[in-house]
């Protein structure tokens, strides 16, 4: 059997890894790795693929960024002829992002068989770029790997099959239990409490005014806590244009983007965690650490209906707020997921192997 992952961002490579090693145990079945280059900064992608122990990729498509629509439509003309030359039984992609969707309309036109892990995700946002991606894939896929019962259900309202559904857990969770001890020791010499920061996405960063308020806010909370923020590219490229960096105060400490491992022990022992990310509230509900998520909506609503995550919107006020009440003892740390065992990889390799082979491929034709 011939498994073909497409990865194309950072938090791809965390949900890939546990697969790649699931399927590297069994007999008989050959593994490409497929890497489009949608991030390409080595901060953002190569480091990972070490810290992660897996393979340099066999194919790298080297797309880079630009616009959606450019960067999706590259995907797909560069990633065809790979499916066409390697030929095989199963392309998995994980999560959703441009690389997700281009892959699964790939496959689907070549009558590839698609599995995507961490399907049935919605925030019920169209304005999200990754919500489109995500209905797009969850179209279009074979197999539907959910990470919680709320990604099952959401799927079947929109008419899925059930029998291409599988609740398999939460397969990113699996490289948090795998690395963790080593993560422990990535950074000494941490604060003994701290805040933790990430904002990227576009809707808080791409908004000077916004912006500046949210650099105010955590000027405040540097006040009683001290303020970590690893800045992504896109964010420090806004403050830059935005002329907002003698907004912070010395309370707020700075960094460039972090590896893996050195986020996870920033992450793990962290008081409070103010985040935009996705990944982050399901990082955080597993460590039951306090999540403050800056987003009107989530995609993951077991992380504040079960664990540890709390949608506070654009309310800068409210963040201050709930920053206090963290301090002064009043969070819950709220309950792991089901499933979210570290195991998940193994069950998607073992739903994969127990499918019936691919049909043939079509040969590359034009309309």
């Amino acid at each position: 059997m011939h498994i073909l992952h497409v990865v194309g961002a950072r938090p791809n490579f965390m949900k890939a890894a546990p697969v790649l090693h699931a399927f590297a145990k069994e007999t008989n079945v050959l593994q490409t790795l497929v890497h489009t280059g949608q991030h390409y900064d080595v901060s953002m992608s190569d480091v990972f693929f070490r810290e992660l122990e897996i393979p340099e990729p066999d194919v790298n498509l080297r797309v880079g960024s630009s616009s959606h629509a450019q960067q999706t439509g590259e995907i797909m003309i560069r990633l065809e002829p790979v499916i066409l030359e390697r030929k095989p039984d199963w392309v998995l992609v994980y999560g959703d992002v441009n690389s997700t969707a281009a892959a699964a309309l790939v496959c689907a036109k070549l009558r590839v068989k698609v599995a995507h892990v961490e399907a049935g995700l919605r925030s019920f946002d169209r304005s999200m770029p990754e919500e489109i991606n995500r209905l797009v894939t969850d179209q279009l896929a074979d197999l539907l790997f959910t990470p919680s019962q709320d990604g099952t259900e959401n799927l079947a309202r929109e008419g899925i099959a059930s029998g291409k559904i599988r609740l398999v857990g939460n397969v990113m969770i699996d490289s948090l239990v795998r690395l963790l001890p080593k993560a422990h020791c990535a950074l000494p010499n941490l604060p003994e409490r701290y805040a933790l920061v990430t904002m990227h996405r576009p809707a808080n960063v791409d908004d000077p005014d916004f912006l500046g308020d949210l650099l105010d806010t955590l000027n405040r909370v540097g006040k009683v806590l001290p303020v970590i923020f690893p800045v992504h590219p896109r964010t420090r490229q806004r403050i830059g244009e935005h002329k907002l960096s003698d907004r912070f105060s010395e309370s707020v400490r700075l960094t460039e983007p972090l590896s893996y491992l050195e986020f996870l022990s920033l992450q793990s022992k962290a008081t409070v965690v103010i985040t935009d990310s996705g990944g982050i509230q399901e990082e955080t509900t597993f460590l039951r650490i306090p999540c403050l998520t800056v987003r009107e909506n989530t995609e993951r609503p077991i992380t504040a209906t079960l664990g540890s995550n709390v949608l506070i919107g654009r309310n800068m006020q409210r963040l201050s707020e709930e920053v206090e009440r963290i301090l002064a003892g009043g969070f819950s740390p709220g309950q792991i997921p089901p499933l979210w065992d570290g195991r998940t990889g193994e069950r998607i390799a073992r739903e994969i192997i127990s499918e019936p082979r691919r049909t043939e491929a079509v040969t590359m034709h034009h309309i």
